[in-house]
């Protein structure tokens, strides 16, 4: 919704400018559209499209709200009942300001303020049907990437797994190859052992030789 801009206030004071803003919004309200000053359009402007949004809640406080404004209560009967049910299906944007050029005299720019036209069940059907083929592809987006994360991730648990299994077969074949070397060690300290013990068992087994014979 538009802001009012900063800057000098329209009348004497701001009581003075609250008071010219409700009379126009109830003129507004009354004939559809009115021309004043392109500075009092840009002024009036928010004021009517609030009120025109308390109208379309339609509540008890709302209208307590647009009575505090607009004092006459044919026009607040007529913006609750006929124009705030008129926009029922539209967001926003409830005013609509036309330039009509310089005013004779002083040269003040003027301007016509007016309410638009409701939007037609076709167009409100049209973009609600748009909205939600929106938020259909973005939910199939969504999920088509949280499918491919997914993908992803299995992929590389699946290789961190291939890599730990490798890891795995290599320290088991190290393993295997350390025991083949001691069991190698353990097969010649035995050799070495037999041969030790073989060794004395054949000195005595050797026969006498004529020179040991003489000696005795």
């Amino acid at each position: 919704m538009p802001t009012p801009t900063k800057g000098p206030r329209l009348g004497g004071g701001p009581a003075h400018e609250r008071l010219m803003l409700a009379n126009l919004a109830t003129a507004l309200f009354e004939h559809g559209k009115i021309t004043t000053t392109e500075a009092k359009a840009k002024r009036l402007r928010p004021l009517a499209e609030r009120l025109i949004t308390l109208a379309k809640r339609g509540d008890l406080h709302a209208r307590r709200r647009v009575l505090a404004v607009i004092r006459d209560k044919g026009v607040v009967h007529e913006l609750f009942t006929e124009i705030g049910p008129r926009y029922e299906t539209r967001p926003g944007g409830y005013t609509r300001i036309s330039k009509l050029g310089p005013r004779k005299g002083d040269a003040a720019p003027m301007a016509v303020i007016e309410l638009v036209e409701a939007l037609p069940e076709a167009v409100v059907a049209e973009a609600t049907a748009a909205a939600k083929r929106a938020a259909k592809e973005k939910a199939t987006a969504a999920a088509a990437a949280a499918a491919a994360a997914a993908v992803a991730e299995d992929v590389a648990e699946d290789a961190s797994d291939e890599v730990a299994a490798e890891e795995v077969a290599e320290e088991v074949a190290a393993e295997e190859v350390a025991a083949e070397e001691v069991a190698e060690e353990v097969a010649a300290e035995e050799v070495a052992a037999e041969e030790v013990v073989e060794a004395p068992e054949a000195q005595a087994a050797e026969p006498a030789t004529p020179e040991t014979q003489d000696e005795g």
